[in-house]
């Protein structure tokens, strides 16, 4: 694949900072050698004297000695390497990818450790968007993403979604407008890529099934689109056999994929981590090197500590705790909006993730019964419309997240967003 043509003049011109790179070579040199390249303040002038982390289990984690140095120092921009090679391991049992074992270089799969998928999301953006450029987006789709996009002057290609994310069909009949082979073309308009929330998406609940990803994934490659597979909630699936990811099916190299560790350990550590197409990740290493250096060494190591003293398994068998606690969050949210908003909302049930999405049949549009009624009832929702690519346009959807909320806050739905009672 030619990936010099999915960047911006950001992305190819960014290289690597030979700083960043002489004090990765510090961190990791052998105690017998000297090196005075680094720029690194000393250790021993930290206050700090070791890390002592209880874990709900009732097991311990203790930094000290080398451990606390790594995890109060500068480290490389990928990633600490014992982190990156759990994730290698993880990934590779998880996923599968099809090109893992091509060389990095080549548009092989490869990793780098983020300061959360957010941050990894905004920076992928950075380097790929010029100003007029087409965007294919799933509508609705992740604020979070559409935030981030609108500032780089994009124009929104936005392909409407049913209970199972984005629709094929109309994917196809929005990438009819261009020609497959203008993506051979430099001065086409055809988009570089797609952005995809595939699993128990943020707004709307939705989770993919295989056989759309392979329709999609076709799609891709006829028109040669990256595909940036957003997935956060991919543990949280509540069937018994989690669907395969686009990293699984992706046989070119067309896969960007993010993940965190926000909902399965921390949100506040703010790790995240990218899988994908070598030469495109290294671009992104690049913008790590002249924007935070890295993600948070002290975040990384304790994440490291714990998911290698966890094992795979280990962290697959928390996974499943916390799918289990989510998956009774939402039969909750269900069940009160099955006693209080039956004949005014509908909904579809949510197979994954921490959200339910409600449409209002009295009204077009919810904007001000979220922001004005419901506020006044001591009730916060997020309506539809900030999940849209046109977000002027009208919209009888709610967001509820039930990530949170008990059963009786639960049952406050009926005041706050009944079309018909009282302000």
């Amino acid at each position: 694949m030619n990936y010099n043509r999915f960047l911006n003049h950001v992305g190819k011109a960014r290289c690597s900072n030979p700083l960043r790179l002489a004090a990765a070579q510090a961190v990791s040199a052998k105690e017998s050698t000297v090196s005075l390249a680094g720029g690194m303040p000393n250790s021993e002038m930290f206050p700090f004297k070791e890390f002592l982390v209880k874990l709900r289990d009732g097991s311990e984690l203790t930094l000290e000695g080398k451990k606390l140095k790594q995890a109060l120092q500068y480290g490389q921009s990928s990633g600490i390497p014992d982190l990156l090679a759990w994730l290698s391991k993880f990934q590779e049992l998880q996923h599968s990818p099809p090109r893992w074992r091509h060389t990095p270089k080549d548009g092989g799969t490869t990793i780098c450790v983020t300061a959360g998928s957010q941050d990894a999301l905004s920076k992928s953006f950075e380097m790929m968007v010029d100003p007029g450029d087409n965007v294919i987006v799933e509508n609705p789709t992740y604020s979070g993403a559409l935030m981030a996009l609108r500032p780089l002057g994009c124009h929104w290609v936005a392909v409407d979604t049913d209970q199972f994310g984005m629709v094929p069909e109309l994917l196809k009949q929005a990438l009819s407008r261009w020609k497959p082979s203008d993506a051979a073309n430099v001065e086409s308009d055809i988009p570089k890529f797609m952005y995809i929330n595939p699993t128990g998406s943020n707004p709307t609940g939705t989770t993919m099934s295989l056989e759309r990803k392979r329709e999609i994934y076709q799609l891709a490659r006829e028109y040669d689109l990256l595909i940036l597979e957003d997935d956060p909630y991919y543990f949280i699936q509540f069937s018994e056999m989690r669907i395969p990811s686009f990293l699984s099916i992706d046989t070119d190299g067309r896969v960007i994929r993010f993940d965190s560790f926000s909902k399965m350990l921390s949100a506040g550590l703010r790790v995240g981590y990218v899988t994908g197409p070598g030469p495109l990740v290294e671009k992104l290493q690049f913008h790590i090197m002249s924007s935070i250096f890295h993600a948070s060494s002290l975040s990384q190591v304790l994440v490291s500590e714990l998911v290698q003293q966890w094992g795979v398994d280990g962290y697959l068998k928390n996974a499943r705790s916390i799918c289990t606690f989510y998956q009774s969050q939402r039969d909750l949210a269900l069940s009160a909006a099955q006693k209080w908003l039956s004949g005014l909302a509908e909904w579809h049930t949510p197979q994954a993730g921490m959200f339910l999405w409600l449409k209002v049949k009295a009204i077009k549009d919810t904007k001000y019964l979220i922001e004005v009624r419901a506020v006044k009832k001591r009730v916060h929702f997020v309506a539809g419309c900030h999940f849209l690519a046109d977000s002027k346009q009208l919209c009888p959807y709610i967001r509820v997240s039930y990530s949170l909320a008990t059963p009786s806050q639960l049952d406050l739905v009926s005041a706050a967003i009944n079309p018909s009672s009282s302000d």
